[in-house]
């Protein structure tokens, strides 16, 4: 009987790792800048001790930073930093998962819903806690919240 071999699944990490040294080689200077950042801060989190799925928190809380800073940048009429800030965002969300359609994370948030019970904006903070732990990283706290507050207010 033929076996297949096992394939060994690359952690973001290592895969980040590799995209530094192609973008060297490219001569892509400034993306590999932002990768550098980064590997940087999964290593931190690997340090802690922290495991894969704190990766994609990771790459998610750099994404934010960087779209953050975008919009600093913006409202101080500095367009060049602000572009910078959001090509390295979108490099960042290249590494994470495939964001959730709009009704595949309202049908989780019904659901939570329905198994907490919430009727009340009150209630809030059960059913984001039932949320968030599945979109894992497939979704962006600001949009499961906003969805959660839609629902309960609705």
């Amino acid at each position: 009987m033929d076996r297949l071999p096992t394939l060994e699944r690359v952690s973001v990490l290592e895969q980040i790792q590799e995209d530094v040294k192609t973008a060297l080689r490219a001569g892509e200077r400034e993306r590999a800048g932002a990768l550098r950042l980064v590997v940087s801060e999964l290593q931190k989190a690997a340090k802690e001790g922290k495991g894969e799925s704190d990766e994609i928190a990771v790459l998610q809380r750099e994404r934010k930073r960087r779209v953050e800073a975008a919009e600093a940048y913006s409202e101080a009429g500095r367009d060049d930093l602000a572009a910078a800030e959001r090509s390295e965002a979108e490099t960042i969300e290249g590494y994470l998962p495939e964001q959730l359609a709009d009704d595949e994370l309202e049908a989780i948030v019904a659901d939570a819903l329905a198994q907490s019970g919430a009727t009340s904006p009150k209630q809030m903070g059960q059913v984001m806690a039932l949320v968030m732990p599945r979109v894992a990283g497939r979704a962006d706290g600001k949009r499961v919240s906003a969805a959660v507050k839609g629902r309960l207010t609705g």
